[in-house]
């Protein structure tokens, strides 16, 4: 189904980084096709409406992305945004993700209270965090450290951080650029030291598969690079399963022509050691890569769960 509109609606969860992304797709949007009208309906997820609990002790899949989703194929908006990171590895039905947007910096930062380096806070020290898969990293090379929950959009996280209740927080850094926080970073970790989570930094757009209109609509906002490398990481997550429950990473980025995939998954109770791999293909010619880096992210997963990740996943559900 194909239908020309003179507006579009741009669904999208309210807070202030959400926000900024569906205003970001929006205005490049209106850049592209003056004539048409874009505007934003702000959706409450159930990831917005629980601030109270860690997001593994909720559940399921789909927190923050599932009642804009359901939007979409009641056909209230024409197009959705998302943080990658927050979206399932399977769509429903009816659904797809038509364009990734290029990517902004995916690494995880420290913001300490004091301005010290991970390695240099004292033992003892209070992180915040509700991430099992940053939990499980950062424990595993300061086992000193406390870890505490962290819920909240980024201006409560921080304003929690100055009213002393952590020594330091972990935050994405894309979106504490995109709030303008830079400057307070103290430290961000290497891809390779604290794997960020599948599609961290990068914003989707999600369509109707029969909605021609659109989907030709957002074509041009599509960065092919990002989009192989998130590709590559969804797939890896579509082995490994799991949710906000299971400790998992995984980040892929292309250099010298060639797709560099890195994963993790951890024990939430540290029976074991981080379980890590690496995995690496060229990227021959376009009609094929898209099959490469798939089998790439699918080959990392299963070699992590043949060198434990079963395991750990089966400890995990039992106790769910």
């Amino acid at each position: 189904m194909t239908t020309k509109r003179s507006k579009i609606i741009i669904g999208t969860r309210g807070s202030k980084l959400a926000l900024w992304q569906a205003n970001w797709v929006r205005e490049k949007l209106s850049s592209m096709y003056p004539n048409l009208q874009f505007e934003i309906e702000k959706i409450k997820t159930t990831g917005d409406k629980i601030l109270d609990a860690p997001l593994a002790k909720i559940g399921g899949k789909g927190l923050f992305v599932k009642e804009i989703e359901e939007a979409l194929l009641a056909r209230k908006i024409d197009l959705a945004i998302h943080s990658m990171k927050d979206v399932p590895a399977e769509t429903p039905q009816g659904l797809q993700i038509q364009a990734i947007c290029e990517r902004e910096d995916p690494r995880d930062v420290l913001i300490s209270k004091e301005g010290l380096l991970l390695n240099k806070l004292p033992d003892g020290s209070i992180i915040g965090t509700s991430s099992l898969r940053r939990t499980v990293q950062l424990k595993a090379s300061r086992k000193d450290i406390a870890i505490k929950p962290l819920r909240g959009n980024v201006d409560t996280r921080l304003k929690k951080l100055k009213e002393g209740e952590f020594d330091g927080i972990i935050l994405a850094f894309a979106g504490v650029k995109r709030m303008g926080y830079d400057d307070m970073v103290t430290e961000a970790f290497p891809t390779e030291t604290i794997i960020p989570a599948v599609g961290q930094g990068a914003i989707g757009i999600e369509t109707r598969v029969d909605d021609e209109f659109i989907n030709e609509l957002i074509k041009p906002l599509n960065h092919t690079n990002t989009a192989i490398c998130v590709l590559a990481e969804r797939a890896f997550l579509s082995v490994m399963g799991g949710g906000c429950q299971v400790p998992l990473a995984c980040h892929a980025k292309i250099e010298n022509n060639s797709l560099h995939l890195v994963g993790m998954i951890g024990d939430p109770e540290e029976k074991v050691e981080l379980i890590k791999g690496f995995k690496q293909c060229k990227l021959s010619c376009p009609s094929s890569s898209l099959q490469e880096v798939i089998e790439a992210g699918r080959k990392l997963a299963t070699d992590l769960l043949n060198w434990g990740g079963k395991e750990i996943l089966s400890r995990i559900y039992s106790n769910i």
